[in-house]
């Protein structure tokens, strides 16, 4: 028993010895590869979030023009209306009585002048007599007309074609001048409102000139949907805010089949195609205190860790604006094995291949 146990305990010893003294070769196979890339030049689509508010590009208060009591309602909540219909009458009586009495003063005053220049033609009376009649009935006609008016204001018709809102008085109601009675809505063209900070406002700027057909503009609403009709900038408003550094820009959407309504809300998407954007994938980078770096690789496959400025983030891309060109050979894995000043040993890969599986092979 004691001569087994000891044969036992010598192959286990020398098992362990072979394992602690395995090939320099074997130890270097089995330590993380490092793959190279160059940055790509393509064109790619820049994709922009904005959360917005959508207005109706005409939205009213309807209000009463005069006091009264507001006779039988002829329109319902949310109905469509048309360009001169009648929403609401006040009850006319008065106004009705203040038109025939300025309108009598009127006709008064008119037979009146006829007759004066009919005497003025005889040479009965003089001319300064007619021109004092003339003045009278110039302002009894002024008078009727204005009577008219406010008659004409006891009925509250549509300014426009739109969508009636709530009613906020009844039939009977006694309505105050002033008082809202509804409001109305033209959803035709939507108004669709959102902030952009100053750095994305200089740069649409820049490329409003060459660039403006680039641009597509889509609204995604409140439940992830996007609305199916493109829209376009329509305004810029003139100041920034100073507390957000933001300005309001409105994109204009068509609306025809009345799905968007004033006060809702949703996210603004523009996509604008950049020609000739130097791209990296991001697991070639790596962060230190903020700031963005890779290893670029000389002519003698030597690293050297480089700092570089993103300009925008694409799914699993980085756009660069500064630190690297199509030229560099940088880290694309393995980057955890390299410091700077490193020689390294890499194997090259195309950066179209790439690009196009960096969803499969990320580190």
């Amino acid at each position: 028993m004691k001569i087994g146990s000891s044969l036992c305990v010598g192959l286990l010893a020398a098992l362990l010895l072979s394992a602690c003294h395995k090939p320099e070769e074997q130890v270097h196979h089995e330590a993380h590869k490092i793959v190279a890339t160059c940055p790509q030049s393509q064109s790619v689509t820049i994709t922009q979030q904005y959360v917005c508010q959508i207005h109706s590009q005409r939205h009213i208060k309807v209000r009463a023009l005069e006091m009264g009591y507001l006779e039988a309602i002829p329109i319902k909540e949310g109905q469509v209306v048309k360009a001169g219909d009648v929403l609401f009458n006040v009850i006319p009586t008065l106004y009705k009585a203040r038109f025939a009495a300025e309108t009598a003063e009127a006709d008064l005053a008119r037979l009146e002048f006829n007759n004066t220049r009919r005497l003025w033609k005889d040479n009965v009376v003089s001319e300064q007599a007619v021109k004092l009649i003339q003045a009278k009935l110039t302002k009894a006609e002024a008078r009727a007309q204005l009577a008219g008016a406010e008659l004409d204001f006891a009925s509250v018709k549509a300014p426009f074609d739109g969508i009636v809102d709530r009613l906020y008085h009844q039939h009977g109601s006694l309505v105050q001048e002033g008082d809202v009675l509804t409001t109305l809505s033209d959803n035709r063209v939507m108004w669709v409102y959102f902030n952009v900070p100053e750095k994305r406002y200089l740069e649409y700027k820049a490329n409003l000139a060459h660039k403006q057909d680039s641009l597509q503009i889509e609204l995604v609403l409140a439940s992830g949907e996007k609305f199916p009709y493109v829209g376009k900038i329509g305004a810029i408003e003139a100041d920034f805010n100073n507390q957000t550094g933001n300005i309001s820009f409105r994109a204009d959407f068509p609306n025809p089949d009345g799905l968007l309504r004033h006060g809702q809300t949703g996210t603004i998407l523009i996509h604008q195609v950049v020609d000739n954007a130097v791209v990296i994938p991001q697991r070639a980078t790596f962060e230190v205190l903020d700031k963005q770096y890779v290893y670029v690789v000389d002519e003698e496959a030597v690293a050297h860790q480089r700092e570089i400025r993103v300009e925008h983030v694409i799914e699993d891309l980085y756009v660069i604006k500064k630190g690297v060109s199509v030229e560099d050979r940088i880290v694309l894995e393995g980057i955890r094995e390299v410091r700077d000043g490193d020689s390294v040993e890499y194997e090259n890969q195309e950066p179209a291949d790439v690009v196009a599986h960096l969803k499969y092979h990320a580190e």
